[in-house]
């Protein structure tokens, strides 16, 4: 037993020959190039299916993102996030990329509507899920009310002020139709979302993502889905 061990020892610590050792250096390099298309391959299909870079403008979302924000110098200043942009079911407090072609208003029979003569924004918003289809939200007195429930919103701005921007005035308590949200900026006092007439609720196919981390600047590391925690409503 034991010769025979030796002899396959002495058999593998041999050297290779000129013509093996060009074999086996093909080998790695296809085995090299194979594992690093893969690679690739895995990550072009994340990037483009499941996680998306989206740098943010503005400061709607003041002081979740863009907290350091300063317009003449947008570029550098700017907090960058990967949002999801499959598998996700909206809930309270999500922040979500929305595209804002239409704007959607509520009729005398709570169905949604495109309303006629109304300019949408037309450009890629940032905001936060604050009432999601059945639900029903008020805004009275500074204070937003989800199905009889003022909310404690620990993520606002500081000094801001939640008031109606015209969209749903005289209508509210209002119920979200189906495949519809209400959504809103942290930044109550600079921000035109739900509340506006130029937006208004926002329908589920006008949603790009769902907001996952803040990845730029890097010490401002901050991971996303949790940001409304802290409220009486978790």
């Amino acid at each position: 037993m034991a010769d025979k061990e030796n002899k396959k020892e002495n058999e593998q610590e041999r050297e290779l020959t000129p013509e093996e050792k060009k074999a086996q250096l093909k080998q790695d390099i296809i085995d090299i190039v194979e594992s690093t298309l893969i690679t690739m391959f895995f990550i072009i299909m994340t990037f483009t299916y499941v996680l998306h870079p989206v740098n943010i403008v503005g400061q709607s979302m003041v002081p979740t993102l863009n907290k350091n924000f300063i317009a003449t110098d947008s570029e550098s200043t700017s907090d960058k996030i990967l949002m999801n942009t499959i598998f996700f079911k909206l809930r309270y407090g999500d922040i979500i990329v929305i595209d804002n072609d239409v704007p959607h208003l509520i009729d005398e029979n709570g169905e949604a509507y495109v309303p006629v003569g109304v300019k949408a924004l037309e450009e890629c918003i940032i905001k936060r899920v604050i009432a999601t289809e059945g639900q029903t939200i008020d805004i009275r007195d500074s204070r937003v009310i989800v199905d009889g429930k003022v909310l404690d919103e620990p993520y606002i701005n500081e000094g801001s002020t939640t008031y109606d921007l015209g969209a749903f005035e005289g209508q509210y308590p209002i119920t979200i139709p189906e495949g519809y949200c209400f959504v809103m900026g942290d930044n109550r006092n600079r921000s035109t979302d739900s509340r506006a007439v130029s937006v208004g609720l926002i329908s589920t196919e006008q949603i790009y993502g769902k907001a996952i981390v803040r990845y730029s600047p890097l010490k401002d590391f901050d991971i996303l889905t949790d940001s409304w925690k802290g409220s009486a409503n978790d």
